[in-house]
Formats: C-alpha cells, structure tokens, sequence
C-alpha cells in the first residue's frame, strides 16, 4: 500500500481499500470511545449527586467507574494500533498486509464486545431508574 489517505481511487487495490476502510473505521471507533467516556463522566455525576439517595445503590456507581476504566484501556489501546498503522505503508507482501487485517479483525471484536457490555449497563441503568424520575410541570 502507498497511501494512507482515505480517499479510495480507481487504481486501489482490494487490500489498500481494506486498510482504507480499516482506517477510517478505526477513527470512528475512537471518537465513540471519547464520547463514550464524556458520557460516563456524566452518568457518574448524575449517579453520585443527583440519584444518590434515590438509587440506593452505590453499587451503579462503581460499575459506571469500572466501565470508565476499560473505556479507557480499549481507547488507549486504539490510539496506540492508530499509530501503529503508520508503517502499512512499508508492506510489500501479502503476509504483511494479512497481519494488520487480522490485527484489526481483533480489535473490531473488542470494540464489539466493549460496546455491547457498555449499553447493557446502560439499559440496565435506565430500568433501574424508570419511574424514579419526578418531572417539574413548568407552567
């Protein structure tokens, strides 16, 4: 592969449109993970300020930290194989190019797996504290 730039040409072969594609997929994980993460910190005040005597449970808030944590592992880890990605370029064989295309298949998984455990703490969450909210009639 010659490029990293995500603009596919005609002239691109399959495995540089796959890191192409695994590039710009990869970024969009990462800007999922921050938001993820800012949406964490929210849940968290929310939990410790808010919802701390209606919850009950300072059990949601550790969770919630937990999450935060490995959050931040895959993120970290992310931007570490992002980085990493720089020397694509230097490939020159077929076996090259199947180490990152399998490497990203790795971490696709992970991301999968991280993502599908986040929002079930969240709908957890949210069940939890269904009904607990009184909403302010403003007249």
């Amino acid at each position: 592969m010659t490029t990293l730039k995500n603009e596919i040409f005609d002239h691109d072969t399959g495995v540089d449109i796959t890191h192409k594609i695994n590039t710009m997929e990869l970024d969009n994980w990462i800007n999922h993970l921050k938001y993820i993460n800012k949406e964490l910190v929210n849940l968290i005040v929310i939990c410790t300020k808010e919802l701390n005597d209606k919850l009950g449970d300072n059990n949601v808030v550790k969770r919630f930290e937990k999450k935060q944590n490995e959050n931040d592992i895959l993120l970290n880890a992310l931007l570490k194989y992002h980085n990493s990605r720089s020397n694509i370029t230097e490939c020159e064989d077929t076996e090259c190019d199947m180490v990152y295309i399998t490497e990203h298949e790795s971490y696709r998984r992970s991301y999968l797996y991280h993502l599908d455990k986040y929002r079930r703490l969240k709908d957890e969450f949210f069940n939890k504290v269904q009904g607990q909210f009184t909403l302010l009639k403003i007249n």
